[in-house]
C-alpha cells in the first residue's frame, strides 16, 4: 500500500491519519510547530517539522510516492495562497503519488440563498476565498504541466468534538434570528476524514467534489441544536441589521454568504455513506466525546476514536 503524507496535520488531518493506520498503512504527519509535532509523535504517527512559509523542513520530507493530503491553510492575509506555492515546487522535485486538496465552499462567495454544485462557477467574496481558489488553480496547473493527479474537496464549515459553539452559548452571544437566518452547510469532522481517505484511495483524478451534509437547516438551527443537547439556555437573538453592532466583522463576512451547496456526486463517486447526515446526530456524538463517554454506539465508532483510546495520556 502507498504511504500517505499529511502536509498540515490538524484537526481532521489526524482523523485521516488514524483511518490510514487503522488499514496498516504508513502514515507521515506534517506540522509546522514543534509542540505539535509532539503532540502527533504522541498520538502514535510518524511527524515531521516542515514550515511551507520559511520552506524549511520541506526537502526532508518523504513526498515522492506518497497520497499526499493537502490540508495546510493558506496565510491570513492576501488573496494568493504562497504556502500552496511552495508546496507544489516540492511536488515537482518529488512527484507524490496523488494530491487531495481540502479547499472551502467559500470560492462561491453569495449565491443569495441559491444551490451550488460542483460545477457552479467560483465568486469569491472574501479574501479568504479566493486565497483557496488560488491554491485550487495551482494545483490544477500543476496535474497539467506535470501529470500529478490531483482531487479537490471543497468543504463547508466542519463541526466535531472541541469544535462546538459551548463557549459562545455559555457567554450568551446573540445569534441571528431565525427568520433572517439563511441556509447553513457543515460537515462532521469524522465525515470529512472518510471523503478524505476516500478521495486519496480511489477518487478520479482532476475531480472537484461539494462535501458536505445533508442537513441545511441554518447556523442558528445548529447553535440551538448544541445548547438544546448540550442543556444549556439558547442564546439571545438580533435581527441582520442589529448583527452588524454585536457581531465581529469575521463572523458577519461569513453571514453574508448565502447558498446551498449540493454535495451529492462526492457521495456517490467516492463510495461513502455520511455516519452523521443529520446535524443532532453529530452534536450528540461530538458531546459524548468531549465529555469522555465510552458509550458510543457501534455507529459512531471510527478508527480515529479507537485509536485515541490508546493513545499515552
Amino acid at each position: 500500500m502507498k504511504p500517505v503524507l499529511i502536509m498540515g496535520c490538524g484537526y481532521v488531518g489526524e482523523r485521516v491519519g488514524h483511518r490510514m493506520a487503522h488499514e496498516g498503512r504508513r502514515v507521515i504527519a506534517v506540522a509546522r510547530s514543534i509542540d505539535r509535532v509532539e503532540a502527533l509523535k504522541a498520538m502514535g504517527f510518524e511527524a515531521i517539522r516542515a514550515d511551507l512559509d520559511t520552506g524549511e523542513g520541506l526537502d526532508e520530507l518523504p513526498l515522492a510516492g506518497c497520497l499526499v493530503l493537502h490540508s495546510a491553510p493558506p496565510p491570513n492575509e492576501g488573496r494568493v495562497d504562497p504556502r500552496t506555492a511552495r508546496f507544489i515546487e516540492l511536488c515537482r522535485r518529488q512527484p507524490p503519488e496523488k494530491i487531495v486538496y481540502i479547499s472551502t465552499t467559500g470560492v462561491y462567495g453569495d449565491q443569495g440563498g441559491a444551490q451550488v454544485d460542483d460545477l457552479t462557477e467560483p465568486s469569491p467574496m472574501t479574501d479568504r476565498g479566493h486565497r483557496r481558489l488560488d491554491a485550487e488553480k495551482r494545483l490544477s496547473q500543476l496535474m497539467a504541466e506535470a501529470g500529478i493527479p490531483v482531487v479537490v474537496l471543497r468543504a463547508p464549515g466542519i463541526y466535531g468534538p472541541f469544535r462546538l459553539p459551548l463557549a459562545r452559548i455559555r457567554a450568551g452571544e446573540p445569534v441571528i434570528c431565525p427568520e433572517d437566518s439563511g441556509p447553513g452547510n457543515r460537515i462532521h469532522a469524522d465525515d470529512l476524514a472518510t471523503l478524505c481517505a476516500a478521495a486519496l484511495d480511489h477518487g478520479p483524478e482532476g475531480q472537484t467534489y461539494n462535501v458536505g451534509d445533508s442537513d441545511h437547516r441554518s447556523m442558528t438551527d445548529f447553535v440551538y441544536a448544541v445548547a438544546d443537547a448540550a442543556d444549556l439556555p439558547r442564546p439571545p437573538c438580533v435581527s441582520m441589521a442589529e448583527a452588524e453592532k454585536v457581531l465581529s466583522p469575521g463572523m458577519m463576512s461569513f453571514l453574508r454568504e448565502s447558498r446551498v451547496v449540493v454535495a451529492g456526486r462526492s457521495l456517490v463517486d467516492l463510495g461513502v455513506d455520511l455516519q452523521y447526515p443529520r446535524m443532532e446526530a453529530g452534536i450528540r456524538a461530538s458531546l459524548k466525546v468531549e465529555q469522555g463517554d465510552d458509550t458510543l454506539d457501534d455507529s459512531e465508532i471510527t478508527p480515529y476514536h479507537i485509536s485515541r483510546r490508546h493513545t499515552p495520556g
